[in-house]
Formats: structure tokens, sequence, C-alpha cells
């Protein structure tokens, strides 16, 4: 998944940057803590329903972000969406309550949602050290062949099929059809992996597959956006920098679990030395958010440092008490993630009776179909595990997420996407994150656990 904050503040540095020395610090601090109490209930409140009616909770905080998101209530938006400060309730009931002034809206309108939009990315990163903590780095590189057969296969399809249909049926030029086809390869791997920890199955073999193969295929996610964004801009291909971004994604992956086989040695000695209080959670922290770090700045994702930091702590004996102690944290912020992103998703582009929405509408359907049967089909890409559920594989690849936006928001910045394919492409990124937790559930409940299936950390124990 592609660090969105990154790619929106990239075209916007300056206004933000102008703006935030305008903001009240009181202020903005009262609109984010105004704004975790919208999430929180949002989540709380979406998650229970779903719960209660036998879906995953993380479809409920989806759906209850996109009720108090830029769709419904306005509570929680975003000025990456075009958003104003006099769109957002939370800024109109600051000037009703705390004084906050016309002229100093907008700034701290501005600031609030970058704060919130980064709690959103930590969110994110948190989440993937648990779901590393969760998972088995020997399993899943017993399932490393399989993983990138499913990644490629599940990159390669939409993506041919999404830009040759969009040229050759719609009659779309070719630069803006390849950008739509780039946004057809993407998975949000933390929409995914939330549901298959949810209902039990992260640790089954398909559930490492699914894991894996997002994992390689966010690799393979960035390496496409950065041939597209240079199609885009400059008409070429930079070879260079496709090269840079295979070398140092695969050093970066492998450096990482190196060392951290090496660390993990130390750690549970240095955790033992430790009194005060955090002596195991702050190390591994540290830990996380140094691999977080070094894979966003040298251009890859922050989340696959934490990912490979929690692979490696998996390997220690003090990872059942890692893993307790991270949970409350995940407990606090990764609700903020899934909220966040049913908030940016605008279901205003699904209405018909705008008739810019109409053409989109069509082609979103050819998007949207060739989105699912293009990661389904990478299901069967599996061989050789006898009794494995391939249709789970595949529609577990099925999500796009905030990954898909962010597409969609380069290639919308940079002039490529015309109007109706950029609504297109943001409804396919809707349907596909709300169906596919459903989806997975169903699949599953279909089947027993492979005789080869990867029992929990702690059976194995």
């Amino acid at each position: 998944m592609v660090d969105a904050i990154s790619w929106v503040s990239a075209f916007t540095p300056t206004i933000l940057a102008t703006e935030t020395v305008a903001a009240d610090s009181a202020l903005v601090l009262g609109g984010v803590l105004l704004s975790l109490v919208v999430i929180y209930l949002a989540s709380k409140i979406g998650g229970e329903l779903s719960n209660s009616v036998g879906l995953p909770p993380v479809l409920g905080e989806l759906v209850g972000g996109v009720v108090v998101g830029v769709s419904a209530l306005h509570l929680l938006v975003f000025p990456e969406a075009g958003v104003t400060s006099s769109d957002s309730v939370i800024i109109a009931f600051l000037k009703a309550t705390a004084g906050l002034t016309s002229e100093g809206a907008e700034a701290t309108f501005n600031a609030q949602s970058e704060v919130i939009s980064v709690l959103s990315e930590l969110g994110v990163v948190i989440l993937l050290f648990e779901i590393g903590l969760e998972s088995n780095l020997k399993q899943l590189m017993a399932v490393g062949l399989q993983a990138t057969l499913v990644a490629v296969v599940g990159v390669v399809t939409p993506f041919a099929l999404g830009t040759v249909g969009l040229m050759t049926i719609f009659h779309a030029p070719a630069i803006p059809a390849i950008f739509a086809g780039a946004a057809l390869t993407a998975t949000s791997i933390g929409i995914t992996s939330k549901v298959l920890s949810e209902i039990q199955r992260l640790n089954s073999k398909e559930g490492q597959i699914i894991i894996g193969a997002a994992v390689i295929d966010d690799i393979l996610g960035i390496i496409v956006l950065a041939v597209v964004a240079s199609l885009a801009k400059t008409g070429e291909i930079d070879v260079t920098n496709v090269i840079y971004l295979i070398v140092s994604s695969t050093v970066f992956l492998v450096g990482a679990i190196l060392l951290g086989n090496f660390f993990n040695k130390t750690f549970v000695a240095l955790a033992d030395t430790l009194k005060t209080r955090g002596g195991i959670i702050i190390p591994a922290l540290i830990f996380a958010f140094i691999l977080a770090y070094i894979g966003s700045a040298i251009h890859l994702e922050a989340i696959l440092g934490s990912f490979a930091a929690g692979l490696v702590f998996d390997e220690t004996d003090k990872r059942k008490e890692l893993e307790n102690q991270v949970r409350p944290i995940a407990d606090m912020l990764v609700p903020i993630f899934f909220v966040v992103v049913g908030a940016r998703t605008d279901l205003g582009v699904l209405n018909p009776a705008i008739p810019s929405n109409r053409e989109g509408l069509i082609v979103a359907t050819f998007l949207i179909t060739v989105a699912i049967i293009g990661k389904i089909v990478s299901g069967w890409a599996v061989f050789g595990i006898p009794n494995i559920n391939r249709l789970a594989i595949g529609i577990g690849m099925i999500p796009r997420g905030e990954v898909g936006l962010v597409f969609a928001g380069i290639g919308t910045a940079s002039g490529v996407l015309s109007d109706s394919l950029n609504a297109a492409i943001i409804m396919m990124v809707i349907l596909t994150t709300f169906l596919a937790p459903p989806l997975l559930r169903v699949v599953f409940g279909e089947s027993e656990p492979t005789s080869e299936a990867l029992a929990s950390p702690e059976n194995v124990e």
C-alpha cells in the first residue's frame, strides 16, 4: 500500500506549511480531539452492528467511516477531496463553541486533517506490525513461491485486461488507459489481513499465501505506480528508477529479516534487563519504527518495514507477551485507519442523476468486473497443495482500499485522467473494498482448514 500522505502532501507542501503556521494550536488540538471522538464512535457502533449480523467488524468500521465522512454527515472530511473548512461540521462546531474565526478556519481545518491522516497512517503501521507478530516467518517463507505466483498473476491479469479493454472497447487514449489499468493492480493488505485475523484464518495456508502475495503485490504496485507516474509526466519510462525499486525492495525485505534474526537474539536479554514500564513494547516499537522509516526513506513503504519487524519478533520467546502489549495500542490506532478510509470514500460518484457520472458508471462496470475477475483468477496460480481454497485466496486479493484511491489521486493531479475515468476508478475502489470482507467470510465458511493448514502460534507451542 502506497503511503497516501506522502503522495498527497507532495502536491501541496507549500499550502499546508503556510496555513499550518496561521493555525491556533489549541483549536487544532480541539479539532483533533473531536475528530477522534467521531472516529471511535463510528468504529465501535459500526463494528458492533456488523458483528451482530455475522459480518467482519472491519466492514462496520468502513461503513461507519462512510456515514461520518464526505458521503453523509461531513463530520470527518479531508481537503484532498476538494472539501473546504465550510463543509466540516467539526469546524462549524469550533466556530460556535471555541471562538474559531472564519479567517483561521481553513488553516485549522487543514492542520487538523493532516494530524488525523498521520494518525491513520500510524494505525496501519501498527496493524501490519501486529499482523507480522501473528504470522509465522518460517511458514510464510514456505509459501513464498505460491505467494509470488498469486501476486504476479493478480497484477498482470487486471492490468492487461483493464488497459486493453479501455483502449479497444471505450477507445481511451493509451496513457489514461495504462493509468487506470495500473489502479486495478493494487491490493489493500490492511483490510484483508484484518478480516483474516478476525475470522481466525490468518495462519491458515490460504491466509499466509494471501498475506505473502499482498506484500509482494505492494512492491509490484509501487513499481507499477512509479512507471505510470513517469509515463504520465514525461511520456517516457524511467528504467533506472524501476530497476532501483526492484533491487531496493528485495534488498530491504531480505536484509530486514536477516538483521532481525540477529537482533532478536539480544531482544529477549534486553527485555529481561529493563525493569521500568514498557520494557518489552518500547524496544520492539523502536525497532519496528526504524524499519518502517527506512522503508519510507528509500521510497518503498513504511508498512513493509513494520510487517518485517513483526515477523522477526514472532520468532522470539517474548512473542506472546509482546502481542498482548501491542494489542491495546492497535485497538486505539487501527480503527482510525479504517474509519478514515471510509470517510474519504465519496459515494456521490455513484449517483446516475449527475450526467458526468453516467459515462463513469459504464466504465466503472467494466473496471469492477475486471478488478474482481483479475484477482480471483490469481488464486488458481497456486499449485501442488491439496484441498487448498483457491477461491478464498483470489477473493482475499480483491480489496483495493486507499491504495487504488492514491492511483486515482495521482492520475487526476497529473491531468491524465478524465472526470469520468477518475469516477470509474473511485467506484471500483469502493465496491471492491466493501465486497471483499463479507465474501471472505462466506468462502472460508464453506471449507474446513486444509490438512496442511497452519495452526496459530499459540497452538503450535
